[in-house]
C-alpha cells in the first residue's frame, strides 16, 4: 500500500502539490527536504533552474540534496522512469529505508505532449511502488493548463497542501482504469494536409526506407535515424501483434517528423506499454519501449477502427 513509507514500511506515498506563488511552492518543499536531510533520508529535487535555485537559497549551505534540472530529467516519460528507478536501486542497495523526491514536469510538458506526462503520472503509482518512496509532485495553478490540473487530481493518491497537510485524495483512480480510459489525440497541424507517404501492410525495410525519401524536416541526422529506429519497431509490433491491414502515414514540415501506424487489433494489453519494457518479450512491447526512448512525443489512440500509434520528432507546438 502507498501508505507504507508513512507507516515506516515500503511502498510509494505519490502526492500532488497545487501552488500559486513561489512562496508557496518553498512552503511545501523546504520542509520536506529538511526532513529527509534530518532523517538521513536520500533527498531529490527536480526542479526548472531558476526553481533550484530558490530552493538551494532557502536551503542550509551545504545541505546534502541532490538537485537535478528538470528539463534535462524529465525530456521523455519512460527515460525518466527509467533514470529514477536506477537511482532509487542505486539508493536502497546502499542501504536506504526511506527516499523522498520533490518533482516536477517542466512547462514544456504541459503543452502538446501532456497526455504521456499524464500516462506518467498515473503509471508510477504502479512503477515505482516496490520503492519506499514519498514523493511530491509541484503544479503551478497560474501555468498549468485545467485539463492537466483535472488529470493531476485523477493520478495523485494523496494531496500536500502549503500549509503542510498530508490528505488522501477522493478523485484519485487506479492506474489501469486511467490508463485504458480512451484520451482524444489532437492532430498536429502538419496533418491538414495530406500524407507524404501511405502504405498498407510495408515490410519494416520498406517503412524504412519511405521515412528516408520523405524526410523533409532538416532535423539532425541522428534524430532522423532515431526516428527511423522507433519507426521500424513500431511497424514491426503491428505486423506480428496486430491485425491487419496495417496502414502507415507520414508527414513532414521543417522541423517534425510524423508517423502514424494503425492497425485494426485492439493494441496491447499491458497498460503501461511504452513506459515499461514488456514483462513478457514474446508477446511484443519492447519495441514500443524503445520508441518512447527515442522519440519527442508519442500518442496512443484506441477507437473502434483499431489502435494508432503516432510518432513525432521535432517540436510537437512547432506549426
Amino acid at each position: 500500500m502507498r501508505t507504507g513509507v508513512g507507516a515506516g514500511g515500503r511502498g510509494y506515498d505519490h502526492a500532488a502539490v497545487y501552488y500559486d506563488s513561489y512562496d508557496e511552492l518553498l512552503a511545501v518543499v523546504v520542509p520536506f527536504a529538511r526532513a529527509g536531510l534530518d532523517a538521513g533520508e536520500p533527498t531529490v529535487v527536480s526542479l526548472e533552474q531558476h526553481k533550484v535555485d530558490l530552493v538551494r537559497a532557502a536551503l542550509p549551505e551545504k545541505s546534502d540534496v541532490t538537485f537535478l534540472v528538470a528539463d534535462d530529467l524529465y525530456a521523455r516519460p519512460a527515460a525518466a522512469i527509467k533514470s529514477y528507478r536506477e537511482l532509487m536501486t542505486e539508493y536502497v542497495a546502499q542501504g536506504a529505508r526511506h527516499i523522498r523526491i520533490f518533482g516536477e514536469v517542466p512547462r514544456s510538458g504541459l503543452g502538446a505532449t501532456w497526455d504521456w506526462w499524464a500516462r506518467y503520472e498515473a503509471a508510477v503509482n504502479h512503477i515505482y511502488d516496490e520503492f519506499p518512496l514519498r514523493s511530491m509532485c509541484g503544479y503551478d495553478t497560474r501555468t498549468t493548463p485545467r485539463h492537466v490540473l483535472h488529470d493531476v487530481a485523477l493520478t495523485h493518491p494523496f494531496v500536500v497542501t502549503p500549509d503542510g497537510r498530508h490528505l488522501a485524495n477522493d478523485r484519485y483512480v487506479e492506474p489501469p482504469t486511467f490508463l485504458t480510459t480512451p484520451r482524444p489525440v489532437l492532430d498536429h497541424s502538419v496533418q491538414y494536409s495530406p500524407p507524404l507517404v501511405e502504405m498498407t501492410d510495408p515490410t519494416p525495410l520498406a517503412a524504412r526506407r519511405a521515412v528516408l525519401a520523405a524526410n523533409r524536416s532538416g532535423l539532425p541526422a541522428e534524430q532522423v535515424g532515431d526516428m527511423v529506429l522507433a519507426v521500424t519497431e513500431v511497424v514491426t509490433n503491428a505486423l506480428l501483434h496486430g491485425r491487419p491491414p496495417v496502414h502507415v502515414r507520414l508527414w513532414s514540415d521543417p522541423g517534425r517528423l510524423v508517423v502514424t501506424v494503425h492497425d485494426r487489433g485492439a493494441g496491447p494489453d499491458d497498460p503501461f506499454a511504452g513506459l515499461l519494457p514488456a514483462p513478457n518479450r514474446s508477446l511484443g512491447g519492447l519495441g514500443l519501449w524503445l520508441a518512447h526512448q527515442l522519440c519527442h512525443h508519442i500518442a496512443l489512440d484506441r477507437d473502434d477502427n483499431g489502435f494508432t500509434v503516432r510518432l513525432t520528432m521535432g517540436d510537437p507546438e512547432h506549426g
